[in-house]
């Protein structure tokens, strides 16, 4: 877990009297040892706060739930440890009382066979039955261990760990997210129409910027502005700019200038930007260059004002916390029922491609014409890993909704432009049937990692949105 943002996790430790105080103890102990290894911050009773820095009683609870009060502006989530059987309702009673709506990890730790004497049997293996079920009665959603029982210190509960801070940071991430949408949703594409209301009630706002606006004050900035240059100087270290017309770059080095000023002063995160045509056809160049280096730095960003497609490149990033793009369920590759090619004209970020430069939007050009046209992101997309999401407000039904799942990239040969690659996922016939069935929009979001299972999870038990998760 070293690349990963670091975390604060909040640790109950569950603890019965029937049961050998000294497990509640060492278990307290391994825990902390072994989160603080993974470089995870550690709030957690003390020995002086309760028995063991355990929780058994309503006031221990009470104690528990304080010192988690005093510390929710840290905390990601919430890892239960049942080191014995543990007092189920102090266990949801802290959790109550905490107010914390955080995910919540539950883990017991098992029982040796040489060790089922009372002087060492610990029982969490029940235990853990018994607090899951209080949980459920108080209503607090919580995620399990893959194993029913393991140690801490296990191979097993490092990835589980791993995955639940994946989890943390999704669900952090969205709730209270900004999303800057920039410019009206192009007429012809009805598909990515969305409810910024049902976004709303997750926790998600959108704040607008008319395109007019950005055109208004990319017109009122001098060539030799500051801001300007730096940004000329950012894109062309970015990606190849040969051939390209100084022109064009300026005027790239400007709308990157005021997009950056706006989402700063606007406080948002991520963005989705209007492209097709009309910035093509009134300021000259396409804002695709622009766009990757904000998906590359980690500030995802969706073309055609695809609110939920960006949301879903927000999910796997902060995941997986790698760059990652929308592309289009674009074309069949040759007769493979599970393969596909995946494409944008495009915006890619630099993180996607085995190599990249910049060029002109072929399919915009012929209505255009080229000089109007360059900026794009063109290259082969490198083979690897990949996980994908596409999420979706459901007006009719009153819901959000979306799909995941996971495959890989190719290095199976294909000929065509912008920024295109082969992907392969098991079952993808009964995957583009359900999107189609259920009316989902041919956009979605991929990153390379194996991140799936991650984003369901935090999406379905967290945030309550109707998920299905493809396996073959």
């Amino acid at each position: 877990m070293a690349n990963m943002r670091k975390m604060t996790m909040g640790v109950i430790v569950g603890n019965r009297g029937f049961f050998p105080d000294h497990l509640a103890k060492t278990g307290r102990e391994e825990m902390i040892h072994v989160l603080q290894n993974a470089g995870v911050d550690v709030v957690v009773l003390g020995s002086e706060q309760s028995k063991h820095g355990a929780v058994e009683t309503y006031e221990e609870a009470k104690r528990c739930a304080e010192l988690f009060k005093s510390k929710a502006d840290l905390i990601d989530g919430v890892i239960v440890t049942l080191p014995n059987f543990g007092d189920e309702r102090a266990v949801a009673d802290t959790l109550r009382l905490s107010r914390l709506n955080v995910p919540v990890l539950v883990q017991a730790t098992p029982d040796t066979p040489g060790k089922m004497a009372i002087t060492h049997r610990r029982d969490s293996f029940c235990g853990k039955m018994s607090a899951c079920n209080n949980l459920r009665q108080f209503g607090i959603p919580y995620s399990l261990t893959t194993l029913h029982t393991m140690t801490p210190d296990s191979p097993e509960f490092k990835k589980d760990l791993e995955w639940f801070a994946g989890v943390c940071r999704v669900v952090k991430g969205l709730r209270n997210l900004r999303i800057g949408a920039l410019g009206a949703r192009p007429t012809a594409f009805n598909t990515v129409r969305y409810s910024e209301k049902l976004l709303e009630s997750s926790g998600i706002s959108v704040e607008t910027l008319d395109l007019s606006e950005v055109l208004g004050r990319i017109s009122r900035m001098k060539d030799t502005d500051e801001h300007v240059l730096l940004k000329l100087k950012s894109i062309q270290s970015y990606v190849t700019t040969t051939d390209i017309p100084h022109a064009a770059l300026i005027k790239m080095a400007k709308l990157g200038a005021v997009v950056d000023d706006w989402m700063k002063s606007a406080q948002v995160q991520i963005s989705a930007v209007q492209c097709w045509t009309s910035l093509e056809e009134n300021l000259g160049v396409v804002p695709c260059t622009v766009m990757s280096m904000m998906s590359d730095s980690l500030l995802s960003s969706a073309c055609e004002v695809d609110v939920c497609g960006v949301l879903g490149m927000h999910a796997l990033q902060l995941a997986s916390e790698t760059p990652s793009a929308l592309l289009d369920w674009n074309n069949n590759y040759g007769n493979d029922p599970n393969k596909a090619v995946c494409f944008h004209c495009s915006n890619l970020p630099k993180h996607f491609f085995k190599d990249v430069k910049m060029d002109f939007q072929e399919i915009i050009a012929g209505t255009v014409g080229k000089e109007n046209t360059f900026g794009t992101c063109v290259g082969r997309v490198k083979s690897g890993a990949m996980s994908f999401a596409r999420f979706s407000t459901d007006d009719v039904q009153g819901r959000i909704r979306g799909y995941t799942g996971s495959g890989r990239f190719t290095d199976d040969p294909l000929e065509t432009f912008g920024g295109a690659g082969v992907v392969e996922i098991p079952g993808l016939q009964g995957l583009l049937h359900y999107i189609c069935e259920k009316g989902f929009e041919h956009h979605v979001a991929a990153n390379f990692s194996s991140v799936a299972p991650i984003v369901h999870e935090a999406t379905t038990r967290y945030l309550g949105w109707d998920m299905y998760a493809h396996t073959e």
